[in-house]
């Protein structure tokens, strides 16, 4: 296998889950796959999460960076900064079946509950771009911050979250209108932004001040700040809703904040350099894209351990 080079944001597709890590299932029975973009080689590698092993390494556009899978787990969407374009992977037979030009430095990427959008944000030119999913085009454009960073969606398909890393704050985008309604102050350099399952809070990791803020949907106010490790980075919430799980880079360290009580509970070491990080469907495990040293950890959550590490020498 040709040599891995910076892994970045990692997926889970699958039904339930969309975000930096994507689980997708073949069938009912079958465990999820983790796709993890690599930017230097170009590609995006899946790994059985059964088996924690690489089973296919899928070629797409230059400096992959953000990924996300459509509701139903059939289709992985890659933001290929450096092509301008946004990859389209069939998951049944992991091949590029389509890819979306029209972008400008796409970075993160997210897809609505229903599946007919996908939301991305492009760092050359701070805006965030909506596909059409059934035609694969760009259909619209919404100028926010500087830059757009990450970006989320709420599990109503209603409002879109947007991290503007210099601006430090998060835009909130009206999916019906396409119209900021508002510009939420959060923390220094915010980037990666995750919604909880009920869609009443938006956690946001401030990469430059080691926090995290969290933002009631309903106000679009930040209620909480939470100290994490330090560059938080990567962020995803377990699907019941009850823990966060951070990915602070320099500290090459997972945060576990309870939801309950806003507080960390855990910080779980996991490889060099952490940036992508997701949950499974069934919140058993979460995956953990590492940087520096291109390896994927898998944590138990029962546990908050490393139990497996997948490297691009498995296969």
């Amino acid at each position: 296998m040709k040599a891995n080079k910076n892994l970045h944001s990692v997926a889970i597709a699958s039904a339930t889950l969309i975000l930096f890590l994507i689980l997708i299932s073949s069938t009912v029975s079958a465990a999820p796959y983790a796709y993890i973009t690599n930017s230097g080689d170009k590609n995006v590698y899946v790994i059985d999460t059964e088996t924690n092993k690489v089973t296919a390494i899928v070629d797409v556009g230059s400096r992959p960076e953000g990924v996300a899978a459509s509701p139903y787990g059939t289709m992985v969407y890659v933001a290929n900064r450096d092509s301008n374009t946004v990859s389209v992977i069939d998951t049944a037979t992991n091949t590029v079946t389509a890819t979306v030009n029209g972008l400008n430095g796409p970075w993160k990427v997210a897809v609505t509950p229903d599946g007919t959008k996908v939301y991305v944000a492009s760092v050359n030119n701070n805006t965030v771009s909506i596909i059409n999913t059934a035609t694969k085009t760009v259909t619209a454009t919404v100028n926010v911050g500087n830059p757009p960073i990450g970006v989320a969606v709420t599990p109503d398909g209603k409002k879109v979250y947007v991290a503007n890393g210099w601006n430090n704050t998060v835009s909130v985008i009206d999916a019906a209108t396409n119209e900021i309604t508002d510009n939420v102050p959060v923390g220094s350099y915010p980037e990666g932004v995750a919604v909880t399952p009920d869609g009443t809070k938006v956690y946001v990791a401030n990469a430059n001040n080691g926090t995290i803020s969290i933002i009631d949907t309903a106000t679009n106010t930040a209620t909480a700040t939470v100290s994490v490790g330090n560059g938080p980075i990567g962020i995803a919430v377990r699907p019941d809703g009850t823990k966060v799980y951070v990915a602070n880079v320099y500290d090459s360290t997972v945060s576990v904040i309870d939801t309950a009580t806003n507080k960390v509970t855990d910080a779980v070491s996991v490889g060099s350099h952490p940036e992508g990080v997701a949950v499974t469907p069934d919140g058993t495990k979460v995956y953990v894209a590492n940087g520096l040293n291109n390896t994927v950890s898998a944590i138990d959550t029962a546990t908050n351990t490393v139990t497996a590490t997948a490297t691009n020498n498995i296969m």
